[in-house]
């Protein structure tokens, strides 16, 4: 028995997908959308730190997608980092913008996802995390979220941002040092007074 074309789609990579939607095929674009929409937003709230701006992003992004998939090369990248340079861009202009004091701009708590980072963030910890993720300089939110929101290896993340694998390592060693530094006094006391004992500090 022959799978249903829906079926078909299910299980077909990004790239097959995004060719079938440079064609115009509606239902591969949803199935990219379901896809890459709560990671999209996710990484544009990561850079932007506001719901709403991180929303119209990843709208903006779609709509790209949509217009000018024809101009995705399978040769050159993947479709993720393809697509999340499309959306790293659409922040850096959207930040370049005069800001407006509007409520809209006031960040909100994120729509609960069933992706796991949301599934964290519900925790108090998560919260905590999450803030001092969005108190780390532009750049090293960016990295930080194409590596571990978007799940892109370094080399991808590094295409997304248009630098280096070693800028990008950079980026993600200092965001990494700069997150034990905010989060070490949460961690429980026992924890510290073990690392104290382990680098010869007092007991």
């Amino acid at each position: 028995m022959q799978r249903s074309d829906g079926q078909t789609l299910a299980t077909s990579s990004d790239e097959v997908l995004v060719a079938r939607v440079a064609n115009g095929d509606a239902r591969a674009f949803r199935m990219l959308t379901d896809r890459h929409l709560d990671r999209t937003v996710t990484l544009a709230r990561r850079v932007l730190g506001g719901a709403a701006d991180a929303e119209d992003v990843a709208q903006e992004a779609f709509l790209r997608l949509w217009q000018h998939a024809d101009r995705f090369r399978p040769a050159e990248a993947r479709f993720s980092t393809w697509f999340y340079r499309i959306t790293m861009n659409l922040c850096l202009d959207r930040k370049r913008r005069p800001a407006h004091d509007t409520l809209e701009n006031v960040p909100e708590p994120v729509d609960p996802a069933l992706d796991a980072v949301a599934l964290v963030e519900r925790s108090e910890l998560g919260r905590l995390v999450a803030r001092a993720v969005d108190d780390l300089p532009e750049r090293q939110r960016a990295a930080v979220s194409l590596c571990y929101d978007a799940g892109l290896s370094n080399a991808e993340a590094a295409a997304a941002m248009e630098v280096s694998v070693g800028a990008l390592e950079t980026l993600l060693v200092r965001a990494r040092r700069a997150l034990r530094g905010t989060l070490a006094p949460l961690a429980p006391s026992d924890a510290r007074d073990g690392n104290r004992s382990r680098t010869g500090g007092p007991r």
